[in-house]
Order: structure tokens, then C-alpha cells, then sequence
């Protein structure tokens, strides 16, 4: 008897270790293979950004900010930076689902674009929505066919959902741009020399 309570609570045990053993692997902090980078992926220190294709302020940053990091920091190999989708609305989570669709050697210039032409195509009319930011990415080569079956699928709209919710439940992150750095959670729209500051620090203790 003592014999079968004592290999259920080891089975017990195993499976304990089991279930935390997966939960502490699930984090968002893991990068996974629909995720876009730009930088080698062996950089030791890894910028996760979450954004809205809608937020002002994440325009800023991806026209002001991102290209002094690439320069002095993905080109160099030093970094690599992780985009996400945190969408807060509908314009932001189409402008997420279409830059998912098309290639990924192309998607940092597509989302460079949109940033920069948010006041053309983010709208409170959903349906001028759709119609401004179909006009951007027909530019760009893409088909009606191919526009409307890729703002339908909706097992893309529920894996952004997804992701947003996992930011929100492991970081609390609640506002955009946030970026994880090496799993320092660093919110908002910070200036450049903010960021050096950041990973300079980091590059010391390597």
C-alpha cells in the first residue's frame, strides 16, 4: 500500500515539474517563427518592440529613433530588435494583418511606409480605412484578391490578438511603443540617447 502511495506522489511530482517546466518555457520573451527581426539572431541583447500601426507615437519612433538604432546597432551586429502587433483599434490591427501578409525581406519598408502615411490611412470610418490602406499596398504590387483574402483570415487576426494578450497578461504592458530589453520592460517613446544608455550598459557586462 505504502508502495502505491508513494509512486502516485512521485508521479505527482514528475508531473508538477512537468507543468512548471511548460509554463516557465511559455514566455514572450521566446522568440518564435512568426516573429519579424531585423539584426542577427545571435545578438546577445534582444529589443522586443510592441506596437500599434495606429499610435502616433510609435510613428515617431519608427522614423526618428529605429533608423539611429539600426545604424549603430543591428548593422554592427550587436542587436537584434523584434516587431509585434499591440493593436488598439481597428486601423492598427489592419495595417498589422497586411504587413503579415506579404514577404518578410520586404516588411520593414512596408511598415516604414505605413508609419509614415498614418494620417492617409488611419481613420475613425472603418471602411475608409480599408479603402486608403488598400491604396497603399495596391502601390506596392499587392491585388485586391490578395488584400481582402488577407484582412478575412482570421486565424491571423486571432494569433495578433493572441500575442497582445500574452504581452498584457506576462508584462502588463498596456501602451504603445513598449519594448522589452533583455526582458527590462522600457514604456514609451523614449529618445535615442535613452536607449544607448540602456544597451550600452548591457554590452558592458558581456
Amino acid at each position: 500500500f505504502n508502495n502505491i502511495i508513494l509512486k502516485y506522489m512521485v508521479l505527482i511530482c514528475f508531473l508538477l515539474l512537468s507543468i512548471s517546466s511548460s509554463l516557465l518555457s511559455k514566455t514572450i520573451l521566446n522568440i518564435n517563427d512568426n516573429d519579424f527581426i531585423l539584426g542577427n539572431k545571435d545578438a546577445s541583447i534582444t529589443i522586443i518592440e510592441y506596437a500599434s500601426m495606429s499610435c502616433s507615437h510609435c510613428a515617431d519612433f519608427h522614423i526618428n529613433t529605429l533608423p539611429q538604432l539600426i545604424e549603430k546597432y543591428v548593422d554592427t551586429g550587436k542587436i537584434k530588435i523584434v516587431f509585434r502587433d499591440f493593436p488598439f483599434n481597428y486601423p492598427a490591427l489592419l495595417g498589422s494583418m497586411v504587413v503579415r501578409c506579404i514577404p518578410k525581406d520586404a516588411r520593414y519598408e512596408y511598415t516604414q511606409a505605413l508609419y509614415k502615411l498614418q494620417h492617409k490611412w488611419v481613420n475613425r470610418e472603418n471602411e475608409k480605412t480599408t479603402q486608403e490602406l488598400y491604396k497603399i499596398m495596391q502601390s506596392g504590387g499587392m491585388t485586391k484578391k490578395e488584400f481582402n483574402s488577407c484582412i478575412s483570415n482570421v486565424d491571423l487576426e486571432n494569433d495578433i490578438l493572441q500575442s497582445l494578450m500574452d504581452a498584457q497578461n506576462e508584462f502588463n504592458i498596456k501602451s504603445t511603443p513598449s519594448f522589452l530589453i533583455n526582458g527590462l520592460l522600457v514604456e514609451g517613446n523614449k529618445p535615442f540617447k535613452d536607449f544607448r544608455k540602456i544597451i550600452d550598459k548591457l554590452l558592458l557586462k558581456e
